[in-house]
């Protein structure tokens, strides 16, 4: 990953409506907002960030401008709920797919720091588990596969609580007063989940094939039409609107799935197919319940920590997940990623 600097962000998010800007434009804006932040300041800090990779030049002499390119969509460190704050209409974000997205994605989205405390909480957990018992590890895993299928479905609307889940998945009994589509998104994670666990070797990356297998184990009995969907979807509060041509949305899973493979560690591997698949929503329903639980064959695959996402508020992820739609940004979802591995490492052994 690239180091930023703190000045350097503020500059970077000025280019995210994707206009070009002279230096001049740069300055004009910026020594309104930071004392002492002079026309040579910007023009030296521009220069770095051309050189560093985050911004493209254009044109020459007076003529020349900056925009942003995807490697500095990809690191603008930008604040999820002030971003979330301003209505859709007014926000400077991206209303169309991307197309440069996923074939100029870093091969890694982790600093340096951030991969050493992933790496160090993963042998944590390997040491755990290491010699539990089959009592042990099969309560874990109950526990596990509850929690995860609790709050992923919370985060699409599920009104189970905690307790409900628990019931239903270890004694089958559905809660008075809630719809049995919501007993059968649960039990369908439960499903997804194992048969993940029990595949782990099939998903050491992501294709089309493993993909739509999931999302069907997601999607059984509730009335979703299985395969790549053949019509438009919106994502409530954004103006960004995913490709709705079935040729495109298969070329984009295509892209995704080589950006997974060409990624450096498991962490990259799971966060962006879990950024990708729920910004391609390549089903017509079930798309973010899919993502997650890809990321999740994705670390099993690789002998880490799955995430049950138990600890993360709603609308953080649903933030986080908007910025990353319309700034291609993954700092705030990247955040959430390394603080829920962190629990899950710490908290499960299976």
């Amino acid at each position: 990953m690239i180091n930023i600097s703190s000045k350097q962000q503020k500059i970077l998010v000025l280019f995210l409506s994707g206009n070009p800007l002279r230096s001049s434009q740069v300055h004009k804006t910026l020594e309104k907002l930071i004392e002492g932040f002079s026309l040579v300041t910007v023009k030296r800090e521009l220069s770095k960030m051309a050189t560093m990779g985050v911004i493209d030049i254009e044109g020459a002499g007076r003529s020349r401008a900056y925009r942003i390119n995807i490697v500095g969509r990809i690191f603008a460190d930008i604040n999820a709920r002030e971003y979330c704050l301003i209505e859709p209409d007014q926000r400077q974000g991206l209303d169309k797919f991307n197309f440069e997205l996923f074939p100029k994605l870093p091969r890694g989205v982790f600093s340096i720091p951030e991969l050493e405390t992933l790496k160090s909480v993963t042998d944590e957990y390997k040491r755990r588990i290491a010699d539990i018992s089959a009592t042990i590890h099969q309560k874990e895993l109950e526990r596990l596969i509850i929690e995860l299928s609790w709050k992923s479905s919370k985060i699409e609307g599920n009104t189970y609580t905690l307790l409900d889940t628990e019931k239903l998945i270890l004694e089958n009994k559905e809660a008075a007063g809630h719809d049995k589509k919501e007993a059968l998104m649960i039990l369908n994670h439960k499903d997804a989940f194992n048969f993940v666990r029990e595949h782990a070797e099939d998903f050491k990356t992501l294709t089309a094939d493993n993909l739509e297998q999931l999302h069907f184990l997601l999607i059984k009995n509730l009335n979703v039409n299985r395969g790549l969907r053949r019509s438009p979807v919106g994502v409530t509060g954004s103006r960004y609107r995913p490709l709705d041509n079935i040729y495109q949305i298969k070329e984009a899973v295509k892209e995704l799935s080589m950006a997974v493979s060409r990624a450096k560690t498991p962490y990259d591997k799971a966060l962006i197919a879990l950024l990708g698949i729920s910004y391609i929503q390549p089903f017509e329903d079930g798309n973010k319940r899919t993502a997650r639980l890809m990321a999740n064959a994705l670390l099993l695959a690789y002998k880490c920590s799955p995430l049950s996402y138990r600890s993360v508020e709603e609308n953080d992820y649903r933030e986080a997940m908007l910025v990353f739609y319309e700034l291609n940004s993954v700092i705030p979802f990247k955040e959430i990623f390394i603080v829920q591995y962190e629990f899950a490492a710490k908290n499960y052994a299976i």
